[in-house]
């Protein structure tokens, strides 16, 4: 798969980056720096993402449309607040105005206030993404306010509850529009910015193979946006591995590696430098996450051109699902100002950000019950759960999607389950390849 892609710019900030125990294997270890771009979601040039920014300003502010219902219930909920306003005035004034920042001709911030912020997301609730092949702009919301979400004030207001929903409120509403017809206008044949274009068909140049779909018809078939994302592989062209045998583990998600810890603890510090994983913040303080303290967790992450439904790793029965709100885009402030967030801090977002739980009880008495945690990125938290409690699946059975973007997840494992990981021949480090959904992950060692 080409490295430079897919970007859709959404809210804020997930994460990527937190070294590992000591204890952990050199060929288990994931220790290297995330790369600027990674999983695809913003450009990697950064002169293109700042020539979209400073567009989409002018556009925006020529434009002068009235807000939507959403956006404005958001304007009051700030200027009605006395902290909030002092946070969301503060978050702005608090971004370094150096030149390694994204700036407008004058020097400060491209986004100066949060009534430009707003003004901004209120156009963006119209519009879909574009492909570009420098990285998709995948992220806009998170585009708009990554600077200020990297600041103190900013920490504060996107862990603030009643941000979050209504951040919640405006992302159903965006999800409304990337879910109707009107949503398929960047499903066309331009040769850079549509999705069958020239440069895209460059990018998956298998797509119409891979995934089910009808070249002759208009927009190959897709009813929306949406359903071009969650878009389903043909069959035959992700078989599962083994799927008699139970030791095997297969990839939940068309995802590549990101990080693998031993002996995780059930309470710790997730939000100082190292990002440990802390179970029971995790697991939403679950009953259940008592029974994986000192257990082993990875992790992965998918890129913006990856497959967004995910599969059981194993066969079992569903003991529990829940699905979790949390913040949508809270960063890791021990990681400082992130050129790309929220790259730095995906370790830190198991902890807070919206995600789903799914716990199975695997046929292997040697797995026993796991965990698989699905955790929505920015404006990628819309989180779909297709499976119930009680119900028995199968290695490769879906499990449920991602809507509207990409992120990353999870497999967590009790104590004494001995997991043999099998990354495909990679080495540390955050600019490794997917490994196909389905692929074997691990394997069971008694």
């Amino acid at each position: 798969m080409n490295k430079k892609t897919f970007v859709i710019l959404t809210l804020l900030a997930l994460a990527f980056f937190f070294p590992l125990p000591n204890n952990i294997t050199a060929a288990e270890s994931l220790e290297t720096p995330a790369p600027y771009s990674v999983g695809q979601w913003l450009p990697s040039d950064q002169l293109f993402l700042d020539q979209w920014m400073a567009t989409l300003t002018e556009g925006t502010e020529s434009a002068n449309k009235p807000l939507q219902p959403a956006i404005q219930e958001f304007k009051n909920i700030i200027e009605e607040d006395p902290q909030l306003y002092m946070l969301f005035n503060q978050m702005f004034d608090q971004v370094p105005h150096k030149k390694s920042f994204s700036k407008d001709p004058t020097g400060k911030p491209q986004i100066k206030n949060y009534r430009q912020m707003l003004r901004i997301m209120n156009r963006i609730l119209t519009t879909a993404p574009e492909f570009n092949k420098t990285g998709l702009v995948g992220f806009p919301i998170n585009a708009i306010i990554n600077w200020p979400m990297g600041t103190p004030a900013g920490t504060s207001v996107f862990l603030n509850e009643k941000v979050n929903r209504q951040l919640k409120k405006i992302l159903n509403q965006w999800a409304v529009f990337l879910s109707s017809a009107d949503s398929r206008y960047v499903l066309n044949d331009n040769p850079e910015k549509g999705w069958f274009g020239r440069d895209a068909k460059a990018a998956m140049p298998h797509f119409a193979e891979d995934f089910i779909c009808d070249p002759a018809l208009p927009y190959y078939g897709f009813s929306s946006w949406d359903d071009f994302f969650t878009r389903k592989f043909r069959e035959g062209r992700r078989p599962v591995a083994s799927p008699d045998d139970n030791a095997v583990i297969a990839n939940a998600c068309e995802s590549a590696p990101y990080r693998i810890a031993k002996n995780v603890k059930l309470a710790d510090r997730f939000w100082i430098k190292a990002q440990p994983y802390s179970l029971q913040h995790m697991m939403d303080m679950d009953p259940l996450a008592g029974q994986f303290a000192g257990g082993t967790v990875y992790q992965a992450f998918l890129s913006a051109l990856s497959f967004h439904r995910w599969n059981s790793p194993v066969s079992g029965k569903i003991v529990k699902t829940r699905l979790v709100d949390g913040s949508y885009y809270a960063e890791a402030l021990s990681e400082g100002f992130d050129p790309a967030g929220p790259n730095n801090s995906q370790g830190y977002i198991t902890q807070v950000a919206s995600r789903a739980l799914i716990f199975i009880e695997a046929d292997n008495p040697d797995i026993g019950l796991m965990c698989i945690m699905f955790v929505g990125m920015a404006e990628v938290s819309s989180n779909e759960i297709t499976v119930s409690e009680g119900q028995q699946v199968k290695k490769g059975d879906q499990l449920g999607m991602f809507h509207f973007g990409g992120s990353t997840h999870c497999l967590i494992f009790r104590p004494n389950v001995n997991v043999k990981f099998d990354l495909h021949g990679q080495s540390a480090g955050l600019n490794s390849a997917n490994i196909p959904v389905g692929a074997r992950i691990a394997t069971i060692v008694k």
